[in-house]
C-alpha cells in the first residue's frame, strides 16, 4: 500500500496524493517499502549526483560549491549564475556553449530568460568542462552515444546494480535513465559510505556542506539539509526525492501524480521512519494551507 498525502482544508480532505517510498537503515536493510519500489522509475534530476560522479571519473576536477552546483537543480540566484560562469571559464568556454534550454529563475521579478538561469546549467557547464578535458566533441555532448554520456550510463548501472531499463530525454535535453527506486537508494547509500578521498564521498560532502548551491536559498531540500547536517537530499522533477545520511541510511520517494507540493511531507515521513527528525522539519512535514491569508488546513501524511 502506498503512502498517502492528504490536502485538508477546513477539516475536509480536499485532495490526496499517493507515493511510493523506500527507506533502508545504516546496514542497507529495508525499513519501509510502500508501493512498487522495484519497478523502473524516472528519477529525473535526482540522478545528478551520479552524473557528476561519471564526470569526476572522467577527469573533471571540481570541489566545494562548484561541485555542489554541478549536482544542482538551482534556483537561478546570482551566486548560482556566477558559479556556472566560473565552471565554463575554467574550461575556456562561455554561455554560448550551453545546450540546455533558456528559462527563467525562480525569482519571478526577473524577466530575463537565459540558459544560465535554467536549473540544470551547472550540470551542463560541468559536462562541457569534462568534454574539454578529454578532447571530446562539444556540439554533441548530449547525444546518448557521446563518450561522456556512455561514461555516465556506465556509472549509473554500476552504482544502482541494475541495467538501465529504458532511456529518454530529460527536460534539460540530457539523456534520462529509468531504474528502480531500489537501485537509486543503493546508489545514494554508496555516496556517504565511500572512502574519505573517493569521488563518491567528495560529492556527498559538497552537497551537504553547500545545500543552497544544490537547490536554492529558500528550497525545501536546503531546509532539510540545514536541519539535519549529516543529510544529503536531491530532488527531481515529477516529485522524486532521493537522500542519504552520513551513516548509510538512505531512501527514495516518488509522488505518483508528480505533485511537488506532496514531496516535502512524504520525504519528511521517510526521514522519520529512519529516526531522523528535527524541530525545523515540523512545517515541511505538515505545510500549512491558507484561506484568506489565514491558516485553515494543512498537508498531512497517513
Amino acid at each position: 500500500m502506498s503512502l498517502v498525502v492528504e490536502v485538508v482544508r477546513s477539516g475536509f480532505v480536499e485532495s490526496t496524493h499517493h507515493a511510493r517510498i523506500l527507506t533502508v537503515d545504516a546496514q542497507g536493510r529495508p525499513v519501509e517499502a510502500r508501493g512498487a519500489v522495484h519497478v523502473p522509475a524516472s528519477p529525473r534530476s535526482s540522478m545528478k549526483p551520479l552524473q557528476a560522479l561519471g564526470m569526476l571519473r572522467s577527469g573533471l576536477r571540481l570541489e566545494g560549491e562548484l561541485l555542489a552546483l554541478a549536482c544542482a537543480s538551482h534556483s537561478g540566484e546570482p551566486f548560482h549564475l556566477d558559479g556556472v560562469h566560473k565552471i565554463l571559464a575554467g574550461a575556456g568556454l562561455d554561455e554560448s556553449a550551453l545546450q540546455c534550454p533558456e528559462d527563467y529563475p525562480d525569482d519571478r521579478t526577473v524577466t530575463e530568460r537565459s540558459r544560465l538561469h535554467m536549473n540544470c546549467s551547472g550540470k551542463h557547464a560541468a559536462m562541457l568542462a569534462t568534454c574539454v578535458l578529454n578532447d571530446w566533441p562539444l556540439t554533441t555532448y548530449l547525444e546518448p552515444a557521446h563518450p561522456l554520456q556512455r561514461a555516465i550510463r556506465d556509472t549509473v548501472e554500476e552504482l544502482t546494480g541494475e541495467r538501465v531499463a529504458a532511456s529518454g530525454v530529460d527536460g534539460c535535453g540530457a539523456p534520462l535513465f529509468f531504474v528502480s527506486m531500489l537501485g537509486v537508494t543503493k546508489a545514494f547509500r554508496s555516496l556517504p559510505l565511500g572512502a574519505a578521498d573517493s569521488f563518491e564521498r567528495q560529492i556527498f560532502d559538497a552537497m551537504r556542506t553547500f545545500p543552497e548551491w544544490t537547490s536554492g536559498t529558500h528550497r525545501p531540500e536546503a531546509k532539510l539539509m540545514r536541519a539535519l547536517p549529516g543529510l544529503m537530499v536531491k530532488a527531481g522533477a515529477e516529485a522524486f526525492d532521493a537522500f542519504a545520511f552520513e551513516d548509510g541510511r538512505a531512501g527514495t520517494i516518488k509522488i505518483e501524480d508528480g505533485s511537488q507540493r506532496a514531496r516535502p511531507p512524504a520525504t519528511v515521513a521517510a526521514l522519520r521512519s529512519l529516526g531522523l527528525d528535527a524541530p525545523e522539519l515540523a512545517e515541511l512535514g505538515a505545510p500549512p494551507l491558507l484561506g484568506g491569508g489565514r491558516h485553515v488546513g494543512e498537508l498531512r501524511v497517513r
